[in-house]
């Protein structure tokens, strides 16, 4: 990993996480696109995922189970009275291969906030130094939970650059 630099707009509506890898394009779009490339890093540190279904095409659907897997995290999730095991579900609206992946995650899982949709867009951008990745996320309904998604998405993509060394 090159770089790693993550910003909010002024006002603050967008965070974008930015990385460098030294892989290939396509190296990079299997692990963000396959069942075998999304099991083997997509959980932040303590979780694990299993893919249950994956469409990989506009109007396609990823659906997963998140589940905590180190006896913090289970603790964790217990005291905020969430179950340990979740289902994420995901519908992609745009999938440029090698280039540009985006989709709506659901937030149905948070107690005592009504269930709704976050945009996610992902743009590869292949260079002499490796791939450029750049991750543009909504914030989520509060601080707090918009905090936790950009830690729990830094670690993810920090996985990522264990996992291609």
């Amino acid at each position: 990993m090159a770089d790693s630099t993550a910003s909010t707009d002024a006002g603050g509506r967008q965070i974008t996480m930015e990385r460098t890898y030294s892989a290939s394009a396509q190296d990079i779009w299997d692990l963000w696109t396959t069942r075998e490339g999304i099991e083997s890093w997509w959980a932040p540190d303590g979780f694990s995922v299993e893919v249950r279904e994956l469409d990989l095409r506009p109007g396609g659907r990823l659906l997963y189970a998140m589940t905590a897997v180190t006896p913090d995290m289970i603790e964790f999730m217990n005291r905020a009275g969430m179950p340990v095991s979740t289902e994420a579900r995901k519908t992609f609206t745009e999938v440029v291969a090698r280039e540009r992946l985006a989709y709506l995650s659901l937030a149905d899982f948070i107690p005592g906030v009504e269930p709704y949709e976050s945009a996610t867009v992902v743009e590869l951008e292949a260079g002499s130094q490796g791939v450029r990745l750049v991750m543009t996320v909504e914030p989520m309904h509060d601080d707090v939970w918009t905090g936790r998604l950009v830690k729990g998405h830094e670690n993810e993509l920090d996985n990522l650059a264990r996992l291609i060394g």
